[in-house]
């Protein structure tokens, strides 16, 4: 039996490969998660001159485990199965997860300036919905939702080079499907805070323990976590 590494009435947390660990995910009954998606992260902390510099040529490399291509990313929904209300970060870079329902679009109004000469700079992510079962209202949600968030102070605030607005998991998971949360790639642990904030259950798995240390303080909070406004 797998001991978790942090766990309260909501929330349990494990550290390890979440495929290893899939039979502690999978009986969930919603996937959310951010997964690593093929656009090879590699943590960019400033621009000069126009040219992109980032933590590795600093000294301090901080890339997405996996990240790669979308490898990652498609185990766990083959896992997850076919059909399975999911909500899954991606990107237009790389070829979608197959079989999705709706593509919203998440607008970073709070990311930072980019380069110093440049045509064009993406501060939006794709959130891909696959499934059924989500929560319909009058007016739907709309596909674009907005955070103000700084992103280069929350990357500072949590530890965790690519960190998610809690407002922004609240409005995805309220939309969800009845019943427990999964987050087979917890990072710093914001899809476990927004569904305990909503009175959800949720199981999360962290690869690197540096995040499950992040992961497990921010719960061990037990206050309402917000970050960012969302819209």
């Amino acid at each position: 039996m797998t001991t978790p590494y942090y766990q309260d009435e909501h929330v349990t947390l494990y550290h390890g490969d979440c495929l290893e660990l899939a039979d502690t995910w999978t009986t969930a009954d919603v996937l959310v998660t951010d997964p690593p998606y093929g656009v090879a992260w590699e943590g960019v902390s400033n621009y000069t001159r126009g040219r992109r510099q980032d933590r590795r040529t600093q000294g301090n490399d901080n890339p997405i485990a996996g990240d790669t291509d979308t490898s990652a990313r498609d185990a766990v929904l083959e896992a997850w199965g076919v059909g399975r209300p999911a909500v899954v970060f991606g990107s237009w870079r790389q070829p979608r997860p197959p079989r999705v329902k709706h593509r919203l679009i998440w607008h970073k109004t709070g990311h930072h300036p980019g380069p110093a000469r440049a045509a064009f700079m993406s501060n939006d992510e794709e959130v891909y919905i696959l499934g059924t079962g989500f929560r319909s209202s009058a007016p739907p949600q709309r596909s674009v939702i907005t955070t103000t968030e700084q992103r280069s102070l929350e990357v500072t605030r949590w530890g965790h080079p690519t960190p998610k607005p809690g407002a922004l998991m609240e409005t995805l998971i309220d939309r969800c499907p009845p019943g427990i949360i999964a987050d087979p790639f917890t990072g710093s642990g914001a899809t476990l805070v927004a569904a305990r904030n909503l009175g959800r259950r949720a199981i999360g798995v962290e690869l690197e323990e540096r995040y499950c240390e992040i992961a497990a303080k921010r719960l061990a909070q037990g206050t309402l976590d917000l970050f960012g406004e969302a819209s």
